[in-house]
């Protein structure tokens, strides 16, 4: 299953952090929309810098100190 790990936590982070899917940020109207499934330019990079981040800190930086 371990090796499953990376895989899993990658989909399931795309999954939640679909801009306009579950929230969009920043949204059209307000500063978070919930449940639009509406995107800008705008709020595609926020989500993938969030992606981004929490995908290196799931995947590569966690794990790394569970072997220390």
């Amino acid at each position: 299953m371990h090796d499953w790990a990376p895989a899993i936590i990658a989909t399931t982070l795309f999954a939640l952090l679909c801009p306009g899917g579950i929230l969009q940020l920043p949204g059209r109207q307000r500063t978070v929309d919930f449940m639009n499934l509406r995107t800008s330019c705008l709020s595609i990079l926020v989500h993938a810098v969030i992606y981004g981040v929490l995908l290196m800190l799931f995947v590569v930086i966690l794990p790394a100190h569970l072997y220390v």
